[in-house]
């Protein structure tokens, strides 16, 4: 496979809100293309951007094969920042490949300047072979359960 993993670029939008899609039905939720082009490119791309976006981008190509967001927080817990990877996803064919680790060791490096010690995530319970990866790399499950309140 020929590619290169770089940050999202405006151009980029709308075969990354695609990549949501697919994202999305992956994981059995629901998603709506509505609103998304605005607000990813405000908040992606803003002198201070609340977001950050990798892509993978086949190079023969010139089409995104996944893509992994994340955003600087903090932890009233820990009294530190740590980095909340809010999505990692990979085409089918383009999984196994080892670009999932690539995506993940990018993070490291940019948490690391961002002056984070920590990664968070969460995967559905049903999606096993992430799962298998995550305790591959040496990640720590922590068993919680995430609720949604609509204001």
């Amino acid at each position: 496979m020929n590619y290169q993993i770089r940050f999202a670029l405006s151009s980029d939008l709308e075969e990354l809100i695609e990549l949501c899609q697919l994202h999305a039905e992956f994981e059995k939720s629901e998603y709506s293309k509505k609103g998304k082009l605005e607000n990813l490119k405000k908040h992606l791309f803003s002198e201070s951007p609340s977001l950050f976006c990798l892509v993978v981008e086949d190079l023969d190509s010139s089409t995104l094969m996944g893509y992994a967001s994340f955003m600087k927080q903090f932890s009233t817990w820990d009294a530190w920042f740590y980095i909340y990877m809010d999505c990692l996803y990979l085409r089918d064919g383009c999984r196994g490949f080892g670009i999932g680790e690539e995506l993940i060791n990018k993070i490291k490096s940019e948490g690391k300047n961002l002056g984070c010690n920590l990664i968070q995530w969460q995967t559905p319970k049903f999606n096993t072979r992430a799962i298998k990866f995550y305790n591959r790399i040496g990640a720590v499950s922590k068993e919680k359960e995430r609720f949604f309140l609509s204001i």
